[in-house]
């Protein structure tokens, strides 16, 4: 998981918070060691052990981090993830940064697990979007895969979306299929955002593989569904709540895209307790 990426991504967040060094480390000896363990503060899934390793490791490669969870696992309030051992200078520099991306990472998995679980037992698939946070989207949609969540597209040149502002350049979903379908590389699949029922007919008419469902009520995504009838993989997005996640999946949805698994998560509460 961790690449020069990730790497560069760590770097920037050490420099972030120790670039200038740290004041407070005057008052501790240079030689002192400190032992301790991060603790899970609320129920949450695990989610980044290999970052906050990394995170420790490139601040001061003597700091040792020995897990006892794995990421996906469910933690209760207190447990005991990992333990940490080092210089203390290092420990304590390094500590916020590891938290800080633990604590998205478990924010993020702890509620697609959640939403996932609403979704179980049906063939529905619960699924990420784009909207990620700048320079963090391989971590966050790896914590979605973690709490049980599928990923949409990790980038532009995966697969075809054609949505609401693409239509006012090209004029119609007609058009824009035909070129989608013309120019695309061949097997890549096309995907059209609907609003309407009439969108969904002129969609699959022109050999869209996948209808995306932009803001529809309960009543209009079951007719939309009934209407593809296996002519297209049907995605329905906006609006989803954990409440709602159930009555979609019933209907016969085969993807039910959430932004606010990366875009809204609460960071999970973390601690590092020193011994």
């Amino acid at each position: 998981m961790i690449d020069a990426a990730i790497d560069r991504l760590i770097d920037l967040a050490i420099e972030e918070d120790l670039g200038r060094g740290d004041a407070t480390a005057v008052i501790v000896d240079a030689d002192a060691q400190a032992r301790g363990a991060i603790l899970a503060k609320q129920p949450l899934v695990v989610c980044g052990l290999a970052i906050a390793h990394r995170v420790f490791a490139r601040v001061d490669a003597r700091i040792a981090m020995t897990p006892h969870a794995a990421d996906g696992d469910a933690a209760h309030a207190g447990a005991r993830l990992a333990d940490v051992a080092g210089p203390a200078r290092a420990v304590l520099g390094a500590e916020r940064t590891a938290l800080n991306f633990m604590g998205r990472l478990c924010g993020i998995a702890t509620l697609a697990r959640a939403y996932a679980q609403a979704a179980s037992g049906t063939r529905a698939r619960v699924s990420d979007t784009r909207k990620t946070t700048p320079g963090w989207r391989a971590l966050e949609k790896y914590a979605v895969r973690t709490g049980g969540g599928t990923n949409h597209r990790m980038d532009l040149a995966e697969a075809i979306l054609i949505k609401d502002n693409h239509l006012r350049v090209v004029g119609s979903i007609s058009e824009a299929v035909r070129r989608a379908r013309a120019r695309a590389p061949a097997g890549m699949r096309v995907e059209v955002e609907v609003d309407t029922l009439a969108q969904l007919d002129e969609a699959l008419r022109e050999g869209a593989t996948d209808v995306l469902l932009d803001n529809m009520d309960d009543a209009t995504v079951a007719e939309a569904v009934r209407r593809a009838a296996g002519r297209a993989v049907v995605e329905v997005s906006g609006g989803v709540t954990l409440e709602r996640i159930g009555r979609l999946a019933a209907a016969g949805v085969d993807v039910i895209s959430v932004g606010r698994l990366t875009h809204s998560a609460p960071a999970a509460d973390l601690s590092l307790e020193l011994e």
